[in-house]
């Protein structure tokens, strides 16, 4: 039986939401909208949030909040997903693609400011948007230390916990084998202690940690932020999640605990197979502040030789950065992204997973060519 790379985990709960949803008179934008907002409050502490009909929306109204003019630069990761550029590029904004490094898959303070050093003079930035590759934290803490408006893309991250480090390391090595002691289970109210973006994006879209078909929430954490974003609580219905969608994510909001932790359990077999490996992984700085979105390794072989292997095994794993900037060739000045995007392959983790197909790609991970 053929293991996929990804499903989207939606029990019978989430299907009983959306039903009772569709039977209702009403299932445009609405009460489960309201209700939505709410949900994601109680975990998220936030000030004040709009549920939109996709990720793109959010980008597209955080960049008007922060009054971004035609000609300016908006700072990401080659990285980040294909459609920042395109959204970039609808406001008449210019992309500024910063590099990472090899033991981590998110921007920094320094690759940043080597992005800056190394613009054109007459180039202002008017925004960072510091998007969680694989779900890892970056430091944003550092990052808005710059004096630049930083948007947070929290979209595969939430879940994940952030503690300070007892050094100033922000990463560990790829490849680091050393085991960290296991928390009993994730705290998501600790979550927003990391928030230090103006904004912060919760995509909802299918591949995101939480889904609801489609869809996002952005959000401000404090009172000032939040008032750029009461500027939009007028915004047609067609700019806003449809109840039917909110219905959905509310349902995925509730059971993200459960999720996360079988999530753990699936990570804790691929890691010790990936021991057994010449192929390197990129560590957070504790382990078990990691909601394990995924489970990735970056290749010393070709990428397309271990994807055939994996094919032949009926297990289907992809390139971790397809559909990113670096994945489709548009930032040629990011080396470091661009060897990531050829070399990096993303292995099926996902909480319906079965143990016996964890298993079977375990074994996989450890045969790898």
């Amino acid at each position: 039986m053929k293991i996929e790379v990804y499903s989207p985990t939606i029990r019978r709960k989430d299907m009983d939401a959306v039903l009772t949803a569709m039977v209702e008179e009403k299932i445009g934008p609405g009460e489960r909208n309201r209700l939505l907002i709410q949900t994601a409050k109680e975990q998220l502490h936030f000030d004040y949030a709009l549920a939109l009909r996709s990720p793109a929306v959010a980008l597209h109204l955080a960049l008007k909040a922060l009054n971004a003019r035609s000609g300016q630069a908006v700072i990401i990761s080659a990285l980040s997903p294909r459609y920042y550029y395109q959204v970039i590029d609808d406001l008449h904004l210019t992309p500024l693609f910063c590099d990472v490094t090899y033991d981590f898959p998110c921007m920094n303070r320094e690759t940043i400011e080597n992005a800056i050093l190394n613009k054109p003079d007459n180039l202002e930035v008017c925004a960072v948007v510091l998007h969680h590759a694989l779900g890892f934290l970056p430091n944003a803490a550092s990052a808005a230390e710059l004096g630049i408006p930083v948007i947070e893309d929290i979209s595969l991250s939430y879940g994940s916990q952030f503690k300070p480090a007892s050094n100033n390391e922000e990463t560990a090595s790829a490849g680091d084998s050393k085991e960290k002691k296991k928390n009993p289970g994730p705290q998501l109210s600790t979550v927003s202690s990391r928030f230090q973006g103006v904004f912060c994006i919760l995509g909802l879209e299918e591949r995101d940690i939480l889904t609801s078909g489609g869809g996002a929430l952005l959000f401000a954490m404090n009172r000032k932020d939040g008032s750029l974003l009461r500027n939009f609580s007028a915004i047609p219905d067609e700019y806003c999640l449809a109840d039917i969608n909110a219905a959905l994510a509310v349902v995925q909001f509730k059971e993200l605990q459960r999720n996360i932790i079988k999530r753990r359990e699936i990570a804790q077999v691929y890691t010790q197979a990936s021991l057994r490996t010449r192929h390197k992984r990129f560590i957070p700085i504790a382990e078990d502040e990691y909601n394990n979105y995924s489970f990735s390794l970056v290749l010393e072989t070709g990428l397309k030789d271990v994807i055939s292997y994996a094919r032949k095994k009926e297990i289907i794993i992809e390139s971790a950065f397809e559909n990113t900037i670096a994945g489709v060739g548009m930032s040629s000045n990011c080396s470091v992204s661009n060897s990531l995007a050829l070399r990096t392959v993303m292995f099926p983790l996902y909480p319906r997973l079965r143990s016996q197909d964890a298993e079977r790609v375990s074994r996989l991970i450890m045969t790898l060519p």
